[in-house]
């Protein structure tokens, strides 16, 4: 346990000096504004989800992610309009970043079946670093540990805090039952250090994602209700870390399940395990992470809980066809 709380302290102080990295939700299609902004407005009618995510748990220092978004498709303005609100915590508080985003997707016919969504994220956030929940290393004595009085000089209110403006990107194709994307994260280098001459520049997120819905149950459409398959890959890359996310949800209406495997190039990291259910407009999801790496089962993985309400659409709009996707 000793090593587990060196290791999560360890972590939660390279942020101070180093790249800080985004936050990774493992219900990829019920974030959907913050896998891609491209997604605003895929729905059409308007719709409110919210989010929530606690990683290792059982390891001091844990990571817990909060945020929720609105988005709708809009005939004036020939798109989708959406916000994004996250509220990222790590280390019970250490660091915490809030950012709020507004984002615009395009939609554009290619054929008959075939669509393209391009949007463009606009965020703003705010980072605060709790100065008096750090340790420092001439606090450390050999002999009753974390016992001195560091000589590294207090802010007067106890708290470093920075404010910035954020850009981001995605695009989407789909059809009927094939739905993919790109995205990039972070396209403007932004300087995320707390002190004047320090450098921290959070890298660029990209993510690529495929997934295609697959009928079990003879037809040309799929049917609200109808069981289906639906096999995805999920690609993140940020400075040098790479993910790679191989699953299938099973649809049959009111259940939804998933079961998912997260890898880095690298090795192993955690078998991902969902289950939930669609009623009427409401959607939840719960999902577990089982951690493979070697943090192992001590860390106590990941849970993550989802939440969806969709609302009717305003009347008198135009017939838009929505992407067809898992809610989760």
């Amino acid at each position: 346990m000793q090593r587990f709380i060196l290791v999560a302290l360890m972590a939660v102080l390279s942020t101070y000096s180093a790249s800080s990295q985004d936050a990774v939700f493992s219900q990829f299609f019920a974030n959907p504004l913050y896998l891609n902004p491209a997604f605003a407005g895929a729905k059409v009618c308007p719709r409110v989800v919210m989010n929530y995510r606690n990683q290792w748990p059982a390891i001091p220092g844990s990571y817990v992610t909060y945020n929720a978004s609105f988005d709708m498709h809009i005939d004036a303005i020939g798109g989708g309009l959406g916000v994004l609100v996250t509220s990222d915590r790590a280390g019970q508080g250490v660091l915490t970043t809030n950012t709020a985003s507004l984002i615009y997707s395009a939609r554009i016919r290619l054929s008959n079946k075939w669509f393209l969504k391009a949007g463009l994220q606009a965020s703003f956030f705010q980072k605060t670093l709790d100065w008096d929940k750090l340790t420092w290393g001439d606090q450390i004595d050999s002999k009753w540990g974390f016992s001195n009085i560091t000589n590294e000089k207090r802010p007067t209110d106890g708290y470093y805090s920075i404010m910035n403006v954020d850009f981001s990107s995605g695009v989407l194709v789909y059809s009927d039952r094939f739905y993919g994307g790109f995205a990039a994260h972070h396209v403007v280098p932004v300087n995320t250090a707390f002190t004047e001459n320090g450098e921290n520049y959070l890298p660029m997120r990209f993510t690529t994602h495929i997934g295609y819905m697959i009928p079990l149950v003879k037809g040309k459409r799929v049917r609200p209700g109808d069981p289906t398959i639906s096999p995805n890959i999920v690609f993140m890359q940020q400075g040098p870390f790479h993910l790679i996310n191989y699953g299938a949800y099973f649809k049959k209406a009111p259940i939804i399940l998933g079961i998912w495997y997260r890898q880095f190039f690298e090795g192993s990291d955690a078998v991902i395990l969902q289950a939930g259910f669609e009623y009427d407009k409401f959607r939840f999801g719960y999902s577990y992470d089982i951690t493979v790496s070697q943090l192992g089962t001590a860390s106590g993985g990941a849970h993550e809980i989802s939440c969806a309400l969709d609302f009717n659409c305003p009347k008198k709009r135009r017939k838009i066809h929505a992407i067809d996707c898992p809610s989760f």
